[in-house]
């Protein structure tokens, strides 16, 4: 998505007649369905018109194509200002320019990071010619016409307001420089040259609108990159806040001892990247040789992991990297450097397989590591036993004296980038009240079915693409071919449909199993994993009545362990019981509609269910 597409005359012509800004906001309102800050209506203001004193040169086709705030195809990230054309040999080429306001800023230790006056205060931030390059490497990723059309990137980063010092251009930086060059307030005429280097003729703009409209390519998925990223490839590009987020990470683990404990806690939702993150912090903490693991509740990562690096790692090596959330609860105090703890929403406190070793396993994880990562979702805690939240690590972390770090991290990757479609879920799910009622303009595929036959069929014809689309349902059809391989589980007779729950035999690998296509999975096989497109069906267990979307547990199977308990402490405990009860099976449906990058398809049971669903599907805001 573009917010501006123009050339680079009428750019000025906007410029001039002191509409720039209007012009934005107008595109921004229609486009992203959102008022715009004040804040940011002054920033389009006072970096344009620099722009448009740069572009002040009849060398620079008056046709050369301009983009303002332009989305990164399947991420939530937009550049600043994009300049397209022609080089004298018939080369397209397309500059990124990442425009700051920034005065000064100040040196970090940490690779690519820098700190300077951002919302209140001085706030560590990724260097401008990190960010722009970072940019300029998804743009690379994602879209095919990049890479068919052999179409040359050409990142930098202009600080209007920026007087030379011995900090933005520090050697430390000098990696990303090189990558994209910085250009500061005395320097109009040599980021002038830098463009004109590249742009001889213009475009009309074309360029990024086939870039944009162009085919995008597949996702990097974490479990298939795994093999290459531990033999220490950089298979994903950490922008912005993850760039942050894994620099203060190692910086942390590298500070941390038995004395001096670091806690991080890094917050989240679905396609925040926080696995990528943990993975790539494994990966490295691991080369520099600290003693590190990373640490899962759910078997189903860890799982698929092994299977993907069953070739290059021996089960015991494995084991020495990948453990679960229960390995801790002998471990002597400070025996790991470093623990990263992924899904650390699922944590319980006991463990076990029947919940009768240790005492907490956020206390004991703390303990056992000098340093520990808690990477947090706790609107995925899906069972009565999830203990993780950021209050729980914070009491045992203040328990062992340990230094606190808190971070967020942003919705960039999941469901193409869109936060537009995680706040639609939870808008929709009553989780909490959004803007986001409808799904207008955001580029996700998602549909809801009146027969559960049309659903397996779709979700089967996506899964001859990539076999990567599955089945998922909420845990409302008991196990019973789990005794009986012939029985089948889920059946609706007035459609002919009869399936089986995923396959004793596949367990935690059922995700990844080509056969899988034709079982449903539920929570405990696909949490903390990800699929292209995902079907969902809906049982009995949430319905809406009157618009409002209610539970009801005891729709449950009597299988499922999650809510196990809940009757009992109805007793003692009736007003809390009931909220934790429905927080876990909204959550439930949360976390399995979000498992699909590309498309998400559901089946509601319940006719009104159906209907409230399609009705917010085609409602505007």
């Amino acid at each position: 998505m573009i917010i501006y597409r123009s050339t680079k005359k009428k750019f000025q012509d906007d410029i001039t007649a002191g509409v720039i800004d209007y012009v934005i906001e107008k595109n921004f309102n229609e486009k992203l369905h959102r008022r715009v800050a004040e804040k940011e209506k002054d920033s389009w203001w006072n970096s344009l018109n620099y722009m448009a004193n740069v572009l002040h040169d009849d060398a620079i086709p008056d046709s050369a194509g301009v983009a303002i705030e332009c989305q990164i195809p399947q991420t939530a990230k937009r550049i600043d200002f994009i300049l397209s054309g022609y080089d004298d040999q018939n080369k397209n080429h397309v500059i990124i320019v990442e425009l700051k306001q920034w005065k000064s800023a100040e040196l970090t230790e940490k690779s690519g990071i820098v700190r300077t006056a951002l919302g209140r205060g001085l706030n560590e931030t990724s260097h401008p010619s990190y960010q722009a390059w970072s940019y300029a490497a998804m743009l690379e990723d994602f879209s095919e016409t990049v890479q068919e059309e052999n179409i040359g990137l050409y990142p930098c980063a202009y600080l209007h307001n920026y007087e030379e010092d011995e900090v933005i251009r520090n050697e430390f930086y000098q990696e990303y420089l090189e990558k994209a060059p910085v250009f500061l307030k005395r320097e109009t005429i040599e980021l002038r040259e830098f463009i004109k280097k590249f742009v001889k003729r213009g475009d009309d703009g074309e360029t990024m609108y086939r870039i944009v409209e162009g085919r995008i390519r597949p996702s990097k998925q974490l479990a298939d990159s795994l093999v290459s990223m531990l033999r220490g490839n950089k298979e994903f590009v950490l922008v912005d806040e993850q760039k942050l987020v894994y620099e203060t990470a190692l910086s942390l683990s590298k500070a941390a001892s038995k004395s001096k404990k670091q806690v991080m806690i890094v917050t989240g939702g679905p396609g925040t990247g926080k696995s990528v993150v943990a993975v790539n912090l494994l990966v490295e903490i691991t080369r520099s040789g600290q003693l590190v693991q990373y640490v899962t509740k759910n078997a189903a990562p860890r799982a698929v992991y092994q299977s993907k690096l069953a070739k290059t790692l021996s089960k015991t090596r494995f084991g020495a990297l990948f453990q679960g959330s229960g390995s801790f609860t002998e471990a002597p105090l400070g025996q790991f450097d470093c623990l990263v703890v992924d899904e650390a929403h699922r944590l319980n406190a006991k463990s076990g397989m029947f919940q009768n070793l240790g005492e907490n396993q956020i206390k004991e994880i703390i303990q056992s590591s000098n340093c520990s990562i808690f990477f947090i979702d706790e609107d995925q805690k899906v069972t009565m036993k999830d203990i993780g939240t950021k209050e729980e690590i914070i009491e045992w972390a203040r328990y062992w004296n340990a230094e606190i770090h808190e971070y967020d991290l942003p919705s960039q990757f999941r469901c193409n980038g869109s936060d537009g479609y995680l706040a639609f879920i939870d808008n929709a799910l009553q989780i909490r009240e959004t803007a986001n009622i409808g799904l207008q303009d955001l580029d996700y595929d998602f549909k809801i079915f009146d027969s559960v036959n049309a659903l397996r069929d779709a979700i089967m014809e996506k899964n001859e693409l990539d076999n990567k689309a599955r089945l998922v349902a909420g845990y409302c059809w008991d196990w019973k071919s789990k005794k009986d391989p012939k029985a089948m589980d889920i059946e609706f007779p007035q459609e002919d449909f009869a399936m089986q729950w995923n396959l004793k035999d596949d367990g935690s690998q059922w995700i990844i199993k080509p056969d899988s296509i034709h079982q449903i999975g539920c929570i405990h096989t696909c949490q903390g994993l990800e699929l292209s497109y995902v079907g969902v069906i809906i049982g009995n267990d949430l319905v809406v009545r009157n618009g409002e979307v209610l539970v009801d547990p005891t729709k449950r199977s009597k299988m499922d362990s999650s809510i196990k308990g809940y009757k009992s402490q109805m007793k003692t405990n009736p007003e809390e019981t009931k909220e934790k009860v429905k927080a876990i099976i909204k959550n439930t449906y949360r976390t399995l509609m979000t498992r699909g990058m590309k498309g998400c398809y559901v089946y509601c049971i319940d006719p009104e269910t159906r209907a409230y669903f399609k009705v917010l599907i085609n409602s505007s805001t």
